[in-house]
């Protein structure tokens, strides 16, 4: 006789973790958003290569808001710590 199957090692109903990406312009103000590094840097580069001031639009993370960003004015990509980036184990 089958007991049924063997409970799972996942908890149900947590919330799963979006990864964060921090953005440093050229002023120095630094943005949080949502998505992995290459993500981001993918959007980024995307609206540098489009038409003349094209933006990169994504997602603030602490706001929720949609936010554009000039790739002009991109200094630096972080993934902050305790974000993996992709890839790696």
């Amino acid at each position: 006789m089958s007991a049924g199957p063997a409970p799972s090692n996942s908890t149900i109903g947590e919330p799963a973790v979006t990864p964060i990406t921090e953005i440093t312009l050229v002023g120095g103000e630094r943005l949080r958003v949502d998505g992995d590094a290459e993500q981001v840097q993918a959007l980024i580069l995307s609206a540098a290569r489009g038409s003349l001031m094209e933006l990169a639009w994504m997602t603030e993370a602490d706001s929720g808001q949609r936010i554009g960003v000039n790739p002009d004015h991109v200094l630096l990509l972080r993934a902050p710590k305790g974000t993996a980036p992709s890839g790696a184990s």
